[in-house]
């Protein structure tokens, strides 16, 4: 245990910031997983609406130095990606 005020203080920070950090990565992590899911269902609707909170949480994350900013663009380009080629399949088949 720390003796130190510095180091003790130093210690309260970093478990407020690891809390917050989880908070950010769980939700990040949540919206990719219902947008994959969307996109595996075939859905290219419900993909759509996943779209939009899945990049707002990847960015969230990466203003809270949560995602490296290379992490953040490669997460973003292939969901984008992933939907955009469903709606391309979905205009083909009709």
């Amino acid at each position: 245990m720390a003796h130190h005020k510095d180091a003790l203080k130093k210690i309260k920070q970093d478990e407020k910031r690891n809390l917050r950090n989880r908070s950010v990565r769980t939700n990040y992590r949540n919206r990719i997983r219902e947008l994959r899911a969307a996109v595996e269902a075939g859905d290219a609707e419900a993909a759509k609406k996943a779209l939009a909170p899945a990049l707002a949480a990847i960015d969230r994350a990466l203003a809270k130095n949560v995602l490296m900013k290379n992490t953040a663009s490669r997460y973003k380009s292939r969901l984008t990606r992933a939907v955009q080629k469903m709606g391309k399949g979905s205009a083909q088949a009709a």
